[in-house]
């Protein structure tokens, strides 16, 4: 079986809307639309008719474009159960241990609350795909809005337990400050330094850094790494991984 076909969409000012497509069945799903038209204009390229949006959360730069998309081509709008009062045009809600069938291509669904207290994320295994929003990003993690540092750790622990091949298709360019900000707190970690470098050569490119793999997440991620005994020691919580990731999370937030 092929693997879906995911084309990136850079949209805003460092978004990224995705369309995926099951090439044994031509459904085409697009995550987290914050505007319509750059999918729009994608579709017509393409030739692909939009069947699905997949929503990870209820902000408005993820699910901006979901009306105009509905009414353009009368696509079925999924998103988060805990969270659907929020999720403009919602037609089938869906929760933590859910499989959400999209074409042929079954996508089991998290529930990672942190970031918004619904947030969901996406998993394609027969693809190596996560879908994740603001849930984690490629060496970062979003922002608690609506969350504690127990929900986000929990929640990233859910995502760490993904096999290290798995693609991570977060839903914003933040990698370079990502990387700026996780070398002021793990200086010592060799894998980040020079993954730090490779980030910054792509940049200078105008290259996206997204994709990246679980594999260096785990080597590269501070917020994946609350649990390893350097990040533990500067943050001063010995055997804690929640109080150490929430003094990473304060430190990035006013990084």
């Amino acid at each position: 079986m092929a693997e879906l076909v995911i084309r990136q969409i850079p949209v805003l000012r460092d978004n990224y809307v995705y369309l995926i497509r099951d090439p044994d069945t031509a459904a085409t799903a697009v995550v987290d639309p914050a505007v319509a038209g750059p999918v729009l204009d994608v579709l017509k390229e393409t030739g692909w008719r939009l069947t699905h949006i997949l929503n990870t959360h209820h902000h408005s730069d993820h699910t901006g474009g979901n009306l105009e998309l509905e009414a353009a081509t009368g696509c079925t709008i999924v998103g988060p159960r805990a969270d659907r009062a929020r999720i403009p045009g919602i037609d089938v809600a869906v929760g933590e241990g859910d499989t959400y069938a999209f074409g042929n291509r079954p996508a089991r669904v998290f529930d990672v609350p942190g970031h918004t207290r619904g947030h969901i994320a996406y998993w394609f295994a027969d693809s190596q795909a996560l879908f994740c929003g603001d849930t984690m990003f490629i060496m970062g993690c979003g922002r608690l809005f609506e969350g504690t540092p127990a929900q986000m750790w929990n929640s990233l622990g859910k995502l760490k337990g993904l096999p290290p091949e798995t693609r991570i298709y977060c839903a914003h360019e933040y990698t370079q400050n990502n990387a700026r900000f996780a070398l002021s707190v793990d200086p010592g970690n060799a894998a980040l330094k020079a993954r730090a470098q490779r980030i910054d050569e792509l940049r200078a490119q105008n290259l996206p850094t997204v994709p990246g793999t679980l594999a260096e997440e785990l080597l590269t991620n501070p917020f994946l790494r609350a649990d390893h005994p350097a990040l533990q020691q500067l943050a001063g919580a010995v055997g804690d991984p929640v109080a150490t990731f929430a003094a990473i999370r304060h430190r990035k937030d006013i990084f």
